[in-house]
């Protein structure tokens, strides 16, 4: 890393939803509101994004770690924000205490950890595996 990311140091991200963010089983009496994967997705790009200034350029965050309430739903249309706030950085993982909201609510609260990784020996590791 060429620089270590800020205890306290934030990320936001606003997203604006449609129906291929909608849960699958949507119809019949069911709502189109946006999916829990989707939210995942949103919130791991939100933190990804966070660090990425402070990464040399042979480097790429992964997600390594997630632990969320998926607390409200959100109708498809909305514009979700999303938030990603550094709380601790050790060696090369980084957490983030990780929001997101819609229009009414906060709809997702919850940690998120990264690795930071070189693209060199993960793609290494990954190649091993298609033997």
């Amino acid at each position: 890393m060429k620089s270590r990311p800020r205890i306290g140091e934030v990320g936001e991200l606003a997203i604006a939803t449609d129906m291929k963010h909608a849960v699958e089983f949507a119809g019949d009496g069911m709502p189109a509101v946006v999916s829990t994967p989707h939210l995942v997705g949103f919130l791991e790009r939100t933190a990804r994004q966070t660090i990425a200034p402070h990464l040399d350029a042979d480097e790429r965050s992964v997600g390594i770690e997630l632990d969320i309430r998926h607390l409200a739903p959100t109708p498809v249309g909305q514009t979700i924000h999303c938030r990603a706030q550094v709380i601790a950085v050790e060696d090369r993982k980084v957490t983030f205490q990780i929001e997101a909201r819609d229009a009414h609510e906060v709809i997702v609260r919850g940690l998120h950890k990264r690795a930071v990784i070189r693209t060199e020996s993960f793609s290494r590791r990954v190649k091993k595996k298609l033997k």
